[in-house]
């Protein structure tokens, strides 16, 4: 049986600043807008957490008992390594993301916008079918397409609207930037298990793309959430700017990757790559809002 030191490694917490800058950035924005709600804030946090985690618990489940997981560095699968069953880990998963739908509903009550319970079942339903169901888009190298979706655009905007009933030009830059730098979370990830992902037949994109240019990749992206934020303070938020000042937590990172480091090496670029996501999100929502 997992200890809860192992549940909560299971849930890969250094893959929680995916969760956290969004709603920084689009509480920033809102705030912008004139819009102040901190318990609208805070229920959007806990719906972007939760969905993070559960996402987290459902690739450990069916990554698990698919095989994939069986020989892979990086940090502790629970399924499989064996510590944990996979019915255990998969209603783990399921409560996760129950946490994030009712959340969410009362998240929409408050807001009045009851078409965002569309957004958020389609969000759901992306978080389980990442690496679950018959045919799991993550073994297709979509798994970018939809974090950069899920986790960029829907979290800023969805937090922004809730709050503020409105978005503008610089919070759909804003999203971008975060957007991108979910991607650069998931790329780092990816390129670190290319060996293992590609000898299990899942076809991410980073095994598809090879491990040059899925280095090459980490790097635009990164360079990509600098200038989104520099096309949010072109187009009326100056403040913006201040998510430049996250830049020295990039530099390690990108360095790792472009020197061919490979392996458990790699570990230490999904940490930092959340650090600097996050700092990058909560500098960018205090220029959004400022």
């Amino acid at each position: 049986m997992a200890t809860l030191a192992q549940w909560v490694e299971g849930a890969r917490p250094r893959t929680l600043p995916a969760a956290v800058a969004p709603v920084a950035v689009g509480t920033g924005a809102a705030v912008g807008l004139g819009a102040t709600e901190p318990v609208r804030a805070l229920l959007a946090l806990v719906v972007a957490l939760a969905l993070q985690v559960g996402v987290n618990y459902a690739n450990d489940y069916s990554d698990g008992v698919r095989g994939t997981d069986t020989d892979r560095v990086g940090p502790l699968r629970l399924v499989g390594s064996g510590v944990a069953a996979p019915a255990a880990v998969r209603n783990a998963a399921v409560a996760a993301l129950g946490v994030a739908a009712v959340t969410g509903f009362v998240l929409v009550a408050l807001s009045g916008s009851w078409w965002l319970l569309l957004v958020g079942a389609a969000a759901v339903v992306a978080a389980w079918t990442y690496t679950g169901g018959r045919r799991p888009y993550g073994y297709a190298g979509l798994g970018e397409v939809f974090v950069f979706v899920f986790f960029g655009l829907v979290a800023v905007l969805g937090t922004t609207w809730t709050q503020a009933g409105e978005v503008s030009w610089p919070t759909l830059a804003g999203a971008v930037g975060v957007g991108l730098l979910a991607c650069a979370v998931l790329v780092a990830n990816n390129l670190r298990d290319v060996p293992t992902d590609a000898a299990a037949g899942k076809r991410t994109l980073a095994v598809r793309l090879g491990e040059r240019r899925t280095r090459s990749l980490y790097v635009v992206l990164v360079v990509g959430s600098l200038a989104a934020a520099l096309l949010a303070a072109v187009t009326g938020r100056p403040g913006a700017l201040l998510g430049l000042l996250a830049v020295p937590l990039a530099v390690t990172p990108v360095r790792t990757v472009r020197s061919g480091a490979t392996g458990p090496a790699l570990v230490a670029v999904l940490r930092d790559t959340g650090r600097f996501e996050l700092a990058y999100g909560l500098l960018l929502g205090v220029g959004l809002a400022l």
